[in-house]
């Protein structure tokens, strides 16, 4: 872990020419003639412009708009710290626009919205959607968060909206919980599945995992107050009502015992390793709290030697990182000019991710972590995000979900020629 004041110093710039934050504009074309400056600006620039206005379907083909995503938050859920606020969360938006950079080579933009009324975020983002390919949403606290994306789904923006704390997070650990399954040789539709959270993850981890083939009646969900039940009444809003089970157990240590799946979005310390004992043979756990997991990878491995363990940290084995979802998900769904990531969208993403983790691992891949080896087992689940097949794989199955569900806008798309395109970005094949 880096230092205080080197963390300070890489964002200030102090180490790097003294330019602050990790964003800039870049200029994509040449200025530096006079002609140059007539092509970019007045007179020339009005060509586009009116061309554009004939046909607004133009905008991405003479504009940034096909590759910028906004990364939208008031700053109320700001990883593990909690409401800050939208300026102070701005580090993190930026870093947002870092990594959709970096690993999807798609614009990003931080763009912060200083209230917590969900209804002018709401409006706020639909007067300013015409300058983006996408919305990506951002540490909004729930519930808000929830009826935010829903609203602005239903105002059919035309770009997709896809909020990552939610969805991110359930497509990996979903593709996580695919390959889990198949080491352990559980059914999907038999297992039972304990969810400790009841904010954005969690929420969206349980739903996605019903769309994946978890049966409603196998899942349980735990919140500050215990287990969410049929008929509670603290506490509870119209999104955890959904899960509300037909069940006796009133607490984490009840909801435990036989249960073949624990996933916690929570705090520090709340699994003990008599609760995890408690669980089915071959529990597989992704320990997700940040940057202290439920149960720290040591103890559970300690407490059992046939758990399958995953937590959201780089130092242990099966990170669950939202790096291996949104720059790709995004990639697919704005090369084929998508007006919406869908659930089947979400759902090929995870059997993508699965796959890639099944095949040999390359050697840059290698190179990346020290020299370490991985091979597809309980220790290695999900793809690492320096593994480059990711960009190509998730990216191609997003882009054909797109095509087969009916929300792509791309005339005459060859998935066979996007598959080269997409290798020669990020494989570097010829």
């Amino acid at each position: 872990m880096a230092d205080r004041q080197e963390v300070l110093d890489y964002h200030s710039g102090k180490s790097y020419g003294n330019i602050r934050g990790k964003t800039a504009t870049k200029i994509t074309k040449p200025c530096t003639t006079q002609k140059d400056l007539s092509l970019a600006y007045t007179p020339g620039v009005a060509i586009p412009c009116l061309e554009i206005e004939k046909n607004p379907e133009l905008a991405d083909m003479y504009t940034n708009k096909g590759n910028l995503v906004a990364v939208v938050s008031n700053g109320t859920a700001v990883l593990g710290l909690g409401d800050i606020g939208a300026l102070a969360g701005k580090p993190v938006m930026e870093g947002k626009a870092v990594l959709f950079k970096r690993f999807g080579d798609v614009d990003g933009v931080d763009l912060l919205i200083d209230t917590d009324d969900p209804d002018k975020i709401i409006e706020t983002v639909k007067l300013v959607s015409i300058t983006y390919g996408g919305i990506n949403l951002e540490d909004i606290k729930a519930p808000e968060c929830f009826y935010i994306e829903k609203e602005l789904k239903k105002a059919n923006l035309g770009i997709p909206i896809f909020h990552d704390d939610q969805h991110g997070t359930a497509i990996i650990t979903g593709a996580g919980l695919l390959n889990a399954l198949e080491i352990t040789g559980k059914k999907i539709s038999d297992v039972k599945v304990v969810f400790l959270g009841a904010g954005a993850a969690g929420v969206a981890c349980a739903q996605f995992y019903k769309d994946l083939g978890v049966r409603s009646e196998n899942i349980i969900m735990v919140d500050s107050k215990g287990v969410i039940y049929k008929g509670r009444k603290e506490g509870m809003n119209p999104y955890k009502e959904r899960f509300a089970a037909d069940t006796e157990a009133r607490t984490l240590k009840d909801a435990m015992k036989g249960a073949d799946v624990f996933v916690g979005v929570s705090s520090k310390d709340l699994v003990t390793p008599d609760v995890l004992l408690s669980m089915a043979p071959d529990p597989i756990v992704f320990a997700m709290a940040n940057p202290d997991p439920e149960i720290t990878y040591e103890l559970a491995t300690k407490t059992r030697d046939d758990v399958i363990m995953a937590t959201g940290r780089s130092d242990y084995p099966n990170q669950i990182n939202n790096v291996l979802g949104f720059p790709f998900i995004f990639r697919g769904a704005l090369d084929v000019r998508a007006t919406d990531i869908n659930e089947k969208m979400k759902i090929a993403a995870a059997h993508a991710l699965a796959k890639i983790a099944k095949m040999p691992v390359t050697e840059d891949v290698v190179k990346s972590y020290g020299g370490k080896h991985f091979k597809f087992g309980r220790d290695y689940i999900v793809p690492k995000p320096f593994d480059r097949r990711v960009a190509v794989e998730v990216s191609l199955a997003v882009a054909k979900a797109a095509i087969e569900s009916g929300v792509a806008r791309a005339k005459d798309f060859s998935l066979e020629e996007y598959r080269k395109q997409l290798e020669q970005k990020f494989l570097k094949t010829t």
